[in-house]
């Protein structure tokens, strides 16, 4: 048996200017971070030939066709298994419609573990790259990249995504006080919506060329939340996140509605300098930067709400456990 952990992911700024039929035109950048909550992908080998896929449903079938989870059917398909083998996924939280990246977090832990089973040591930028592969170019998912990189890097980390297609991922070094400070400067909190991504990633995909501006202006912000960071002003990033989700709004109609800015405004009330909804909005975590004395504030102004309290994960997707190798 192998056992891989793949890290979901917060991101701060720039998201939207990660899709590939943005940035091949007008490049685009993302910063965010892999954080301490995971998804867990097992596979083992089996005695017989079938397929047996463990998710939220179970599926035991005899081809790889036959596989209902369109990213591990996918995932088999690119490795090349075809059959006797038993997957299972496990998640920290539940996955869908988390806004938490938790789709790219499943591919990409899939294809790690894939390949482990195989005996193949296969690097990070691979397992990111060939799981953008699986989720747009194949299942035609209205998504970006940057959840795929996060995933399979980890770290806190700023992404530049170049019109040549090409993506590099820089690790933004912080000192053990920086770490600590965002550490203890962030809060999610769960808005108890779920919803599926795609809806609102296409009406935002399809609005592309008319809000070219506000990308513009996003990425803008994205590269100053860089430079404060790395200058050491890691409170810049609240005052950014505020700005950033002003705009990032208006990108679709879906990613904010009348509840979520009720919910948003109460934090800011209560002393968060900012915030956003992660992922693609329309629901799943709110994201606060909130000074660590105001918190008790805004967890009673939310107290309707459930907290994720979460740190920051320096690695990214890896092999916990092979029994092959033990």
């Amino acid at each position: 048996m192998i056992i891989v952990q793949t890290p979901l992911r917060v991101s701060f700024f720039g998201g939207g200017t990660d899709f590939p039929s943005y940035y091949t035109q007008e490049g685009g950048c993302v910063l965010g971070t892999a954080i301490d909550k995971y998804i867990f992908v097992t596979i083992k080998e089996r005695f017989d030939r079938k397929l047996r896929v463990g998710w939220t449903k179970t599926e035991m079938v005899d081809s790889v066709d036959e596989v209902h989870h369109e990213l591990i059917r996918e995932a088999l398909r690119m490795t090349g298994i075809r059959e006797g083998v038993e997957i299972t996924t496990m998640g920290d939280i539940p996955s869908e419609g988390s806004g938490l990246g938790s789709s790219a977090t499943v591919t990409v832990g899939a294809l790690h573990a894939m390949y482990s089973l195989l005996g193949e040591l296969v690097p990070a930028e691979n397992l990111a790259q060939e799981a953008c592969r699986i989720e747009i170019d194949i299942l035609n998912k209205p998504s970006g990249v940057q959840d795929q990189y996060l995933a399979a890097f980890g770290g806190f980390r700023f992404m530049d995504f170049r019109t040549d297609g090409s993506v590099r991922s820089e690790r933004i070094p912080l000192t053990a006080e920086q770490r600590k400070k965002l550490n203890e400067s962030t809060m999610l909190f769960f808005t108890g919506v779920t919803r599926r991504s795609d809806s609102v990633l296409t009406e935002q995909k399809q609005n592309i060329q008319n809000k070219l501006s506000i990308l513009k202006e996003m990425k803008h912000i994205t590269y100053t939340a860089r430079e404060e960071v790395l200058a050491g002003n890691v409170d810049a990033i609240g005052h950014l996140l505020h700005e950033s989700w002003i705009l990032k709004r208006q990108l679709a109609s879906q990613i904010s509605n009348g509840m979520l800015d009720e919910v948003y405004c109460l934090a800011r009330k209560a002393g968060a300098i900012g915030g956003k909804i992660s992922g693609a909005g329309g629901g799943g975590f709110l994201l606060l930067y909130c000074p660590y004395e105001c918190q008790d504030s805004v967890r009673k102004s939310l107290s309707g709400l459930q907290e994720l309290h979460f740190k920051l994960e320096p690695d990214g997707s890896k092999v916990i456990f092979n029994y092959l190798r033990a």
